[in-house]
């Protein structure tokens, strides 16, 4: 091995990260070092688009993470406000906390997955596999996202359940805020394509306890993502 390669093989591995996830990063580490203080307002997302070369579609994805942290507050009519300069002890996804929801997820999920294994129909299991192979080879983080909900609730109505079907549904918006400040933060979505695929083979082979375990997993997973991205572990 020559001076080169010794050098090329201590190198650190690049790491990719989409345009969201680095404006994000950007703001939220201005806010956390003071040069953003608690009460300034944000420049318009047109003027972010332009200062970081990106389109409002990522300033407003990356603008949604930071709210979620509790770091900004955006009011209509008047902009995109610091509120503190550190992250909450629980983040705001929507109408419910991430810990209420993460809270109450696997007492729904979990059975719905159970009873999808015995009563899917196969019209039911050709839209989770369509999902699935959508969600594989997309690369837009808001479309993937609401992808992830969309297999979460053909879940819930392969269930049979009408109350399952309806919570889930109740709580898609705050689902897709998860997934969404999630995927942002810790890079988790291929990691749950492969966690999906595990609950619908299960469903798939009809078996109630192998799809319960692969949900609970799966749900276990999002739940570390939460817990490290608020510092509870």
């Amino acid at each position: 091995m020559n001076l080169s390669d010794s050098w090329t093989a201590g190198q650190p591995q690049i790491v990719r990260v989409s345009a969201a996830e680095a404006v994000f990063q950007a703001i939220r580490t201005a806010i956390e070092d003071g040069e953003l203080r608690v009460g300034t307002k944000l420049s318009s997302e047109t003027a972010l688009a332009t200062q970081y070369g990106v389109s409002r579609s990522v300033i407003r994805e990356a603008l949604r993470s930071c709210t979620a942290l509790g770091l900004t507050e955006t009011l209509t009519g008047k902009g995109t406000f610091v509120i503190s300069a550190r992250v909450s002890s629980d983040l705001v996804l929507g109408h419910y906390s991430a810990r209420s929801l993460m809270e109450a997820r696997p007492h729904i999920e979990v059975p719905a997955a159970e009873f999808a294994a015995t009563r899917r129909r196969p019209e039911q299991l050709e839209e989770m596999r369509g999902i699935l192979e959508l969600m594989a080879e997309e690369d837009d983080p808001q479309i993937w996202v609401n992808l992830d909900a969309a297999f979460h609730g053909a879940i819930a109505r392969a269930s049979g359940n009408g109350v399952f079907e309806r919570v889930v549904n109740d709580i898609r918006d705050a689902m897709v805020n998860q997934s969404e400040t999630i995927n942002l933060i810790t890079g988790r979505a291929r990691q749950s394509d492969h966690e999906h695929q595990e609950i619908l083979a299960a469903i798939t082979r009809g078996s109630s306890a192998d799809a319960g375990h692969a949900m609970a997993i799966h749900l276990s997973a999002v739940d570390t993502a939460l817990s490290l991205i608020m510092g509870e572990k």
